[in-house]
């Protein structure tokens, strides 16, 4: 369904003297969705998640530079043909409830989203879409502001979904929710990948997303340090080939919470060779003065000379 290789993100900005400066934030990104499946992409935060996310719709600031491949069914993504998709056959779920229109009723905002989407008028229904998120159905003559954080996080959903998109982009949906709400969000989405649907589940909850989710893809520095199927990620997390997968995994408090020492590089700082070498205790001198190249593992891929 998606595919995505070598993807880098530029800004540029200017700095005293109007001197040209151009930061690379994100550099050889990968990961693949495929029909049916729910993707997870994990890794702290500044790890250039998002940023993922907003390369794909075609939707960063006019100041960003975009390289590398995006194929989606099989063809290119262009510019052209994200701003033919965005809405229609990929769809975002926000991570801010803060996207939601505070000025319209929660009922137009969902029929909104279906005509965007193609959908007739006519043919948006609002009071289903709502019982289907478990929303009441005043729900559609409510504002924003009137909504607890759970029952924004389901009206984004509801508004990504309404339509007939193959793509869903949900970019930290469960964030600062309970976990009642946060389980109902994460079984809708399930549902949605089961139904045929790819789901792309940008995350800093690893352990609550493993719960649906057929592979990980850990990002670290601005790039993919690892892929590997959700079932490595258990015991003491042996079968994950990239030390950073593993010190992220283990760092949960369910698995004793290890912290890993140092902090993740700047991005516009980062080292010359591999992104985790200051911060590995197997680092070598080919670590420092190259970057490791993508490798194929059991369950997706790694970049590590030592894996």
């Amino acid at each position: 369904m998606l595919s995505v290789h070598q993807l880098s993100v530029r800004f540029t900005s200017y700095e005293t003297g109007l001197k040209k400066k151009e930061t690379l934030v994100t550099s050889d990104l990968e990961l693949a969705v495929e029909k049916g499946q729910v993707v997870a992409v994990a890794g702290s935060s500044g790890s250039g998640k998002s940023l993922l996310a907003h390369a794909i719709l075609g939707i960063l600031p006019g100041n960003a530079r975009v390289s590398g491949e995006i194929m989606f069914k099989g063809t290119p993504v262009t510019p052209k043909r994200q701003i033919k998709i965005r809405g229609k056959e990929m769809a975002l779920i926000p991570q801010s409830i803060g996207c939601l229109d505070p000025l319209m009723r929660i009922g137009k905002q969902i029929t909104r989203a279906g005509i965007l989407s193609g959908i007739e008028k006519n043919k948006v229904r609002v009071t289903n879409i709502l019982r289907r998120y478990g929303l009441p159905d005043h729900t559609a003559n409510m504002f924003p502001f009137q909504l607890s954080g759970g029952m924004a996080r389901r009206v984004l959903l509801a508004t990504a979904t309404v339509g007939k998109a193959d793509l869903i982009i949900a970019d930290e949906p469960i964030h600062g929710l309970h976990e009642e709400v946060a389980s109902d969000i994460l079984s809708h989405l399930r549902e949605l990948a089961d139904q045929g649907k790819a789901i792309l589940l940008i995350t800093h909850d690893l352990s609550r997303s493993l719960l649906i989710a057929d592979k990980v893809v850990v990002f670290y520095a601005g790039t993919t340090v690892e892929e590997a199927s959700a079932t490595a990620f258990s015991g003491e997390g042996k079968n994950l080939h990239h030390p950073y997968s593993r010190a992220l995994w283990q760092a949960l408090p369910q698995n004793g919470f290890f912290p890993v020492s140092g902090t993740q590089p700047v991005l516009d700082h980062l080292p010359e060779g591999c992104v985790f070498a200051p911060r590995c205790d197997k680092t070598k001198f080919i670590c420092k003065i190259k970057r490791p190249p993508v490798m194929p593992t059991d369950g997706g891929f790694v970049r590590c000379f030592h894996a």
